[in-house]
């Protein structure tokens, strides 16, 4: 679209159709609001629509993984699961899209390209990859988290002469590895979900491991009628405690240290956890698991005693079991009988720290030591995480800034909602936020409503302008550092730090102080006026 023709003209536009994206719709269509929701997938559902790999499933219980903004909502809907599937999950967003009406307003296959602010109209010109320029004067970026999928860096990823496949993009049709010798790369969440699935049909496995992760149960199950109807009775009081909670997870506080019980008290605590499949309650159990090297090792040692006791083969278990970084620091994992997919013969592991990765080849894997021969090979490689997807776009703000440009050394934001210089632009779980550090429905339900309240705040006092001041983002940067620091997790080499991606800067990514604890900050500075924000006229 040339710059002389006229350009639809909205109030905001809304990147991504995923969980967060369609909120923002009905929220903003709730203020009277026009709104363009702008999807680069054939329909909705972000990345419960690109991720169908066998075996995908959300890691928090189906009744906690779901909006609680509508009360009608909660009582019709009813989960099948304790922990819900890809194509569950699916289902219900299809329904709540249908239910608010909210498909008109989006437009699907479609990437936006560019987003570009006007200093002088105090508006964003968005342009796509179809060709269309869209003026907004706000911009929300509801792009997910882990959307940017990424490859191993090795040589010769397009050299194989068979098929491949990645996780996060998963051919919808679905894909049969019946009688196949099949290779995987990675054992991030995708692949623990993913590999006693491909078990059950190649007559083959080989997975090649990095880096052991650790993985606990999760004991899934169908929902009883009684847990469904008691949940639905006491939804308000329960998501009073998912918003003042520290991961969207309520659980009973911890008051002791790990080191001041007995190992005995202590293992009969993790083994509740363990029988739960409740991630949360093993890594809160005590105050300083996530603190302390020693306390830490206290759990961790007692999921590796579980891997040592579940896989026959001790050198198998031994390569298994995570021993380079404290538990909690990568993303844990739950899973439906990966360790025990180890025992079967036709299932073989490749510990890459002993053997490395040297290159694909026209027929398969080649090691340091060995080469390989596969029909298919599957990326579980994981994701550009938090940042990927915002700096694949060309966004520039006040003077021509690039946010990548800017983001050179790290990301910066305030609050994980705006970025100085990038005035009207809004990131929903964008870094330096709990985000994927927490129940993410918690966490985007938080931010949507933040930000109409916002906008809303703007219209009444017709302001055209919000920005986020240079030291209230470096106060808030500075603070995000401080209390990471406080924790173990800048001691681990992970995709919360970007460790994953070569050359990105290593930089804690989320924000840890709770989301409880942060919903009050975001709330404070919006009652103080929107304190650490310049608005204009």
């Amino acid at each position: 679209m040339s710059d002389s023709q006229p350009k639809p003209r909205v109030d905001a536009v809304i990147v991504g159709a995923g969980l967060a994206g369609l909120y923002q719709l009905h929220r903003l269509r709730e203020l009277g609001s026009t709104a363009r929701v702008i999807e680069a997938g054939g329909d909705i559902g972000g990345t419960w629509y690109w991720n169908r790999y066998p075996g995908a499933r959300c890691d928090v219980e189906s009744l906690s993984y779901s909006y609680s903004f509508s009360p009608e909502l909660e009582q019709e809907w009813t989960w099948t699961e304790k922990y819900p599937t890809q194509p569950e999950i699916l289902r219900y967003i299809n329904h709540v899209a249908d239910r608010f009406g909210l498909r008109d307003g989006i437009t699907f296959n479609t990437r936006v390209a560019s987003a570009v602010y006007d200093e002088a109209t105090k508006r964003w010109r968005v342009d796509t990859d179809t060709g269309e320029s869209i003026d907004a004067q706000f911009v929300i970026m509801a792009t997910g988290c882990l959307s940017m999928s990424k490859t191993p860096e090795v040589p010769g990823v397009d050299r194989f002469e068979g098929p491949t496949y990645h996780t996060g993009h998963w051919p919808h049709e679905g894909v049969d590895f019946t009688g196949q010798r099949l290779g995987v790369i990675g054992t991030g969440s995708s692949g623990i979900q993913s590999i006693p699935k491909f078990a059950e049909q190649a007559s083959e496995l080989t997975v090649f491991q990095r880096t052991a992760n650790f993985a606990m149960p999760a004991g899934n199950r169908p929902l009883e009628d009684s847990e469904i109807s008691e949940m639905k009775d006491n939804y308000r009081e329960w998501r009073k405690a998912q918003k003042e909670s520290g991961f969207g997870v309520p659980v009973p506080e911890a008051t002791h240290s790990a080191l001041e019980v007995s190992e005995q008290e202590r293992n009969a605590k993790y083994q509740a956890g363990w029988d739960k499949g409740n991630l949360v309650a093993i890594m809160t159990a005590y105050t300083d698991t996530l603190t302390d090297k020693a306390a830490n090792d206290t759990a961790a040692e007692f999921v590796r005693f579980k891997i040592r006791e579940t896989v026959q083969d001790p050198e198998v278990a031994e390569a298994l079991s995570p021993d380079s970084h404290p538990m909690g620091t990568k993303r844990p994992c739950l899973d439906s009988g990966y360790y025990e997919t180890f025992n079967s013969e036709h299932v073989h592991l490749v510990d890459l720290r002993k053997t490395p990765l040297v290159e694909i080849t026209e027929k398969g894997v080649r090691t340091s030591e060995q080469d390989y021969e596969f029909d298919s090979i599957v990326f579980a490689t994981g994701f550009d995480a938090m940042t990927g997807t915002l700096a694949a776009i060309d966004i520039r703000g006040k003077d021509g800034v690039e946010l990548k440009e800017k983001w050179n050394e790290g990301p910066r934001t305030y609050l994980g909602i705006a970025i100085a210089g990038f005035p009207n632009l809004f990131t929903i779980t964008g870094p330096s936020s709990p985000s994927v550090l927490s129940n993410m429905m918690v966490s985007i339900e938080q931010h949507v409503d933040w930000i109409t309240d916002c906008i809303s705040y703007l219209r009444q006092r017709q302001l055209a302008e919000i920005d986020a001041t240079v030291e209230a983002e470096d106060g808030w940067v500075a603070h995000v550092e401080e209390v990471g620091n406080y924790t173990l997790y800048p001691t681990a080499d992970s995709w919360y730090m970007g460790s994953n991606v070569p050359g990105k800067p290593r930089v804690f990514m989320a924000y840890i102080g709770g989301v409880g604890v942060y919903r009050q900050k975001c709330d404070e500075v919006a009652a103080k006026d929107y304190e650490g924000f310049s608005l204009s006229a």
